[in-house]
Parts: C-alpha cells; sequence; structure tokens
C-alpha cells in the first residue's frame, strides 16, 4: 500500500504493508504531525473517504491538507 503525503505536508511517499484499517491508521499517526492529523482530508484510489475500513492491498492512500488560497 502507498501512502501518499501532499502538499505542505513534506514528507516523501511510504510504501507500508498493514493488514487492517487499524494498522494503517497507526502507521499515519506515526509519520504525520499532530498540526495536520486533525485537518487532513484523505482519499483512497483518489476518491475522497470518511473512514478506512474498506482499503486492500494495492490501494493508494492520499492525505490532503486542507486547499488555501491567496
Amino acid at each position: 500500500m502507498l501512502i501518499k503525503f501532499l502538499g505542505p505536508i513534506s514528507r516523501d511517499d511510504l510504501e507500508v504493508e498493514v493488514n487492517s484499517s487499524e494498522e494503517l491508521k497507526e502507521v499515519i499517526k506515526q509519520n504525520i504531525s499532530d498540526e495536520w492529523l486533525e485537518k487532513i482530508a484523505v482519499a483512497v484510489n483518489d476518491k475522497i473517504v470518511s473512514n478506512l475500513d474498506d482499503i486492500k492491498d494495492g490501494d493508494v492512500i492520499s492525505l490532503l491538507p486542507p486547499v488555501c488560497g491567496g
């Protein structure tokens, strides 16, 4: 499973092997600051989701910070 940290989160993509959504959530918590954790949207295979219950091997998880403009 690939985790993409987009925009100003500023982390390299991370390839992980997890067996459950709980394991994935823990990996995300370990690799992102609390500042972003409370604000991000999550997409699975380019579709915004409200939970990670239906993840499967090969999915791409994208962590999207809030959009800001100027």
